[in-house]
């Protein structure tokens, strides 16, 4: 297996306002699953891309296996692509499909053989072989791809937005597939998404894009509990973590004109953003001391919680109650927030404090 390293990356396309990608620098150790995940225009796509040597940088570097791979092309840097649309040929049979990559390579046809036999027992392929596309369903042509794509036994695995064609059910099912034949491969992968579901759940590492620059990267959990900044703890996870301004006075936080349960340490007389996550919101149908009034809106049974979109001084929440929790539209709960919960953030640059 092989790392990568992503050194100053900078790619711009003509008559465009900003970068794609801007000074970006990144490194996939080896044998682990990192995942690019942002909203759409962001960068992750480009920056794949250059890795995989389908577009070149202005400026920066890109080394695989400790090679410099930034001017080589795509043929020569021993990596393999699964892409959004299957890329699979309807006038192939799966067998052939599958060993496409060997075939081009000129591999003898028996290493063909035996390689697409080892693919197809690790996608559970075994008993499609012989049958074209048309003939699988949306989940086995994507198994097929990845195949293809594990056959040729590259060092680094690029996969770019892979299930975005497959329906909810199928992309459940696909993605724990897909995880565990990673992990039993043990290679190398980069992959892109726009789902932060997807990401959290796949990623040993996601690093999070905005505007052609990485905002945060790290382990899913961390990521999820210590956003660094304000847009990620707003686009990771669903519901994404509330935000609401406070301000401390005599080393309390106030909200509007009510008291938080909370003693900042620092940030005294400034306004700043208090974060939250909806799990970590206890909802209470009676007041008691060091809970907060809030107006419910719109309730939400989920099976699993009750979502609660409640107003907070005037600014919307979403909060979970356990299932079973007697809530109506248009009633007043009281809300506390769990000792160590809240993150605190810059009001205007939005970035962590602290």
């Amino acid at each position: 297996m092989a790392g990568i390293v992503i050194k100053d990356l900078v790619k711009q396309y003509p008559g465009t306002q900003r970068p794609a990608t801007d000074d970006i620098s990144l490194t996939v150790q080896d044998g682990e699953f990192l995942v690019l995940v942002g909203p759409s225009g962001c960068g992750k796509t480009t920056l794949l891309r250059m890795v995989a040597g389908l577009e070149t940088p202005d400026q920066g570097r890109i080394e695989i296996d400790g090679r410099d791979v930034t001017d080589l092309p795509a043929r020569a840097r021993n990596l393999s692509m699964v892409f959004q649309s299957y890329a699979i040929f309807p006038h192939l049979r799966v067998r052939q499909n599958i060993g496409f990559g060997l075939a081009m390579r000129k591999v003898p046809r028996d290493e063909i053989d035996r390689r697409v036999r080892r693919a197809a027992q690790v996608l559970e392929l075994g008993d499609y072989l012989d049958r074209y596309p048309a003939q699988l369903s949306g989940g086995q042509r994507q198994r097929v791809a990845v195949a293809r794509a594990i056959a040729v036994d590259a060092k680094v695995l690029l996969m770019d937005e892979p299930l975005s064609n497959l329906d909810a059910l199928l992309r459940l099912q696909f993605r724990a597939e897909l995880k565990r034949i990673v992990a039993q491969l043990g290679t190398t992968t980069l992959y892109v998404t726009h789902d932060q579901a997807e990401a959290m759940s796949l990623g040993d590492r996601i690093a999070v894009m905005r505007d052609g620059r990485i905002i945060q990267a790290g382990p899913p959990m961390e990521v999820y509990d210590n956003p660094t900044h304000r847009f990620v703890g707003g686009f990771i996870g669903a519901p994404p973590m509330n935000f609401f301004p406070a301000a401390i006075v005599d080393g309390r936080l106030k909200v509007g004109g009510q008291t938080l349960d909370a003693q900042p340490n620092g940030f005294a007389g400034r306004q700043i953003l208090v974060g939250v996550r909806a799990e970590k919101v206890d909802v209470a149908t009676s007041p008691a001391d060091g809970r907060l009034r809030a107006r419910i809106e719109v309730v939400e049974p989920t099976g699993a919680t009750v979502l609660l979109t409640v107003r907070l001084e005037g600014h919307v929440l979403k909060v979970q109650a356990p299932p079973g929790f007697a809530a109506q539209p248009d009633t007043d709960v009281w809300l506390r927030c769990e000792p160590g919960s809240l993150r605190f953030y810059d009001a205007e640059t939005g970035t962590a404090l602290g």
